[in-house]
């Protein structure tokens, strides 16, 4: 069956994340009509992440749970490079924040690395990798991003997390300041989604 008709007939899609605020982003930019699950829904763990970009790791996610779900899979893969750490933390950006999910020890670990050389407003972007998987393991990746800067001190509560330290380019709020409105009409998560669009002619 053509993947275009089973995207747009879909009546469930699984979006493969257990991060409340990757949820409630990818649920607002997708097609309101469509119910969208998780995957504690299926009890489903997540898979090991060892891919080496943000795209491997986006598939990695959406493959195993379309599998598993038997459902059309959504995932996404997202991080920070900030260029004055050779785009460190990139797909590392969750594991900064360690177990927990504290990204106030990540932030304040790139606040004292940039302090360190004095780069505190370094240049940086946001980077999103969107996967859609369908139950037979085909699986197409999208990828958007956002172009910016750092900004200290963090500020804005509307966000998770390193949207408190980023700026993007031509804005004079952090994503973190931003309602979800202003937020997602600039977001790495809206470039990816409107590569998707243009490709699955999806609305």
């Amino acid at each position: 069956m053509h993947k275009l008709y089973e995207l747009k007939k879909a009546k469930k899609i699984l979006i493969a994340t257990n991060n409340p605020g990757k949820f409630r982003e990818l649920k607002e930019i997708l097609p309101k009509k469509i119910r969208y699950l998780r995957p504690k829904d299926f009890n489903l763990n997540e898979p090991v992440e060892n891919g080496k970009t943000f795209k491997e790791n986006a598939k990695i996610k959406s493959v195993f749970a379309a599998k598993k779900s038997g459902l059309i899979c959504i995932s996404d893969d997202s991080g920070l490079e900030v260029d004055a750490l050779d785009k460190r933390p990139g797909i590392f950006s969750a594991r900064w924040a360690g177990k927990t999910k504290n990204f106030d020890i990540a932030i304040k670990k790139i606040f004292n690395l940039l302090n360190k050389i004095k780069k505190l407003n370094s240049k940086a972007r946001f980077i999103c990798a969107i996967s859609i998987a369908f139950p037979n393991g085909k699986s197409f990746e999208f990828q958007g991003k956002v172009e910016g800067n750092i900004s200290f001190p963090a500020r804005g509560r509307k966000g998770f997390g390193y949207d408190p330290i980023f700026m993007a380019k031509g804005k004079k709020k952090t994503f973190a300041q931003m309602n979800k409105i202003e937020k997602n009409l600039i977001s790495h998560r809206f470039d990816a989604f409107k590569k998707i669009k243009k490709y699955f002619k999806f609305s």
